[in-house]
């Protein structure tokens, strides 16, 4: 007899209400993958905690897997990603921003319903860019949740506002933006235990913490500390952390980023 070419991996079509074609093609391996990973981290992240989902570089349609194994919260990095997602998912899903944001960006990110919370304010400059949008465009809304974003480790390539500064910028958001809500505050640590390890970042947020809580006058408990990813996020919860960011180890590995378009000699018109 013919020996039959194996099979192709078994896939399923996805139709979000976007246009046809924006359709993807999964595999059932991957759905049952994400289906897998989520089930085992959930089971790692104490219930009083928020796990956000970062679906960064990954297809909606692994969003919706997700969605609907019961996850809600879901982080990008990217505000045009924020966007051409958000729509494909159900109206009560949260959708949270955690990379850097430009002041220009800010009315796109803003124009997405589902968008709960920023992570990422790292200047009153941006608050103010945030406090403006979100007045006009979510008018008689809740305040939008923002947190500060603290540079702990003091690096160039992190984002964020120096510790010393945290308190000033806490009592700025809520003393000039009614449109905005600080809920609390954010951090990257360092991302090996060769780089020094991520404890010292979680105790310098909880000590920006609790210098931020006594100049507003409110219990450490009322502000959330965003902190911890995939290779730490046990870690930060050990730490304190209410909310963790955890991306790869619920999505898998990401694709690398595409490198840069190469730029033409010095005098040379571009290609």
């Amino acid at each position: 007899s013919v020996s039959q070419p194996p099979r192709a991996p078994q896939t399923r079509r996805w139709s979000l209400g976007g246009p046809a074609s924006d359709m993807a093609e999964v595999t059932e391996a991957e759905l049952d993958s994400v289906r897998e990973r989520l089930a085992a981290v959930r089971g790692r992240v104490p219930a009083d905690r928020t796990l956000v989902a970062v679906s960064k570089l990954k297809p909606a349609e692994l969003m919706v897997c997700a969605y609907e194994a019961g996850q809600r919260d879901f982080g990008e990095n990217y505000v045009q990603e924020l966007v051409d997602k958000g729509p494909r998912l159900p109206a009560d899903a949260r959708l949270h921003f955690i990379g850097h944001l430009q002041t220009n960006k800010v009315k796109l990110l803003l124009s997405e319903p589902r968008l709960c919370c920023v992570h990422t304010v790292d200047s009153l400059k941006l608050a103010a860019e945030l406090q403006k949008r979100a007045a006009a465009l979510r008018p008689g809304q809740a305040p939008l949740a923002v947190m500060a974003q603290v540079n702990t480790s003091g690096e160039a390539s992190k984002g964020g506002c120096a510790p010393a500064e945290c308190v000033a910028l806490c009592e700025g958001i809520r003393a000039s933006c009614p449109a905005l809500r600080l809920t609390g505050l954010m951090c990257i640590g360092k991302y090996s235990a060769a780089e020094g390890g991520s404890a010292a970042d979680f105790e310098t947020l909880r000590r920006c913490r609790s210098e931020a809580a006594a100049a507003l006058g409110e219990e450490e408990g009322a502000l959330h500390l965003s902190m911890g990813m995939s290779h730490d996020f046990e870690e930060a919860i050990a730490a304190g952390a209410t909310h963790v960011r955890v991306g790869s180890t619920i999505f898998g590995a990401r694709p690398p980023k595409p490198p840069p378009a190469a730029q033409p000699p010095e005098g040379q018109p571009p290609p």
